[in-house]
């Protein structure tokens, strides 16, 4: 059974606490560094293979970054929610396990989350690549709308997104005309990137959604979370400070919730849902591990 060893608890022991001041050092850094155009999550964010942003330190360094530079409020409330997490839930786990073990676990939980998170959008890009590919073969403009209602985001703002729209209004307005050739190489930024002319002697490089960043402790997070409700799967957490809940419920609620959201994939969800799964289920399997290797011992 897994206890608390007297006199040696810490509310905020080592590895917690210079997680907490990392962080928060590098989300200032973020927003520092975005005042001169650098987004320093094109280099640390965690990128998918065929984004030339991609790095394979990416798979450690996105974890310690949160949000975006342009979202100050987002990026607030996504660094506070992971950090009061990690500081509630992991305190408790180094406390028992000591500051190795723990940071062990807490980056192995952000690896398979990232890993996870991968594979996910592997198959969800591959799937708008085939579609892209199918289009190619058949460029039409019924078959230009159908892709764009289906694999595009038509975000205002976006000059990638507005060059779709230019040509879907233009084709649909005069339907004899071909335009089969634009769209084929507006809709290949759009996956890919592309460098735009915004000026009379300026270009500017504007992401594809093959570049996109993922950011965050989240997938290291749900890992700690989930080995809390496992060591201590009843003891009572309060929600709202009022309804008390056993852990093991808690950490079963969440992982169902992320699993439904992962699956429905709502218009607008930006989370990584798969991710969060990621460090449970990475969490989980370390867990077992341990717990063959030293029965006796394991907490």
């Amino acid at each position: 059974m897994t206890e608390f060893r007297p006199g040696r608890f810490q509310i905020l022991p080592p590895v917690v606490k210079n997680l907490i001041i990392i962080n928060s050092i590098i989300v200032f850094a973020q927003f520092v560094l975005g005042k001169f155009g650098i987004d320093i999550a094109d280099y640390f964010g965690l990128h998918y293979w065929k984004s030339h942003y991609a790095h394979f330190w990416q798979y450690f360094t996105h974890m310690f970054l949160h949000g975006s530079y342009n979202d100050i409020n987002g990026s607030i409330m996504h660094l506070f929610s992971n950090m009061f997490a990690l500081w509630m839930f992991g305190s408790i786990l180094e406390n028992v396990w000591g500051p190795k073990k723990f940071i062990t676990f807490y980056l192995v939980c952000g690896l398979g989350a990232a890993v996870l998170h991968m594979g996910v959008l592997a198959y969800e890009y591959s799937t708008i690549q085939q579609a892209f590919n199918d289009y190619q073969h058949n460029p039409t403009l019924d078959q230009y709308n159908l892709f764009l209602r289906q694999r595009a985001d038509l975000s205002p703002g976006n000059p990638l997104s507005i060059q779709l729209y230019q040509i879907q209004q233009a084709w649909n307005n005069l339907p004899s005309q071909d335009l089969s050739n634009e769209s084929i190489s507006a809709i290949n930024q759009y996956l890919n990137g592309a460098n735009i002319r915004i000026g009379a002697n300026e270009t500017r490089y504007f992401e594809g959604i093959y570049d996109e960043a993922t950011v965050g402790a989240s997938g290291a997070v749900f890992g700690i979370l989930f080995a809390f409700g496992y060591l201590f799967p009843n003891t009572l957490l309060y929600l709202y400070f009022l309804v008390p809940i056993k852990a093991k419920y808690v950490v079963a609620a969440y992982a169902l919730f992320e699993l439904y959201a992962g699956i429905q994939n709502s218009a607008g969800d930006n989370v990584a849902h798969f991710a969060h799964l990621g460090g449970m289920l990475v969490g989980f399997i370390l867990l077992k591990i341990w717990s063959k290797q030293n029965r006796r011992d394991f907490y």
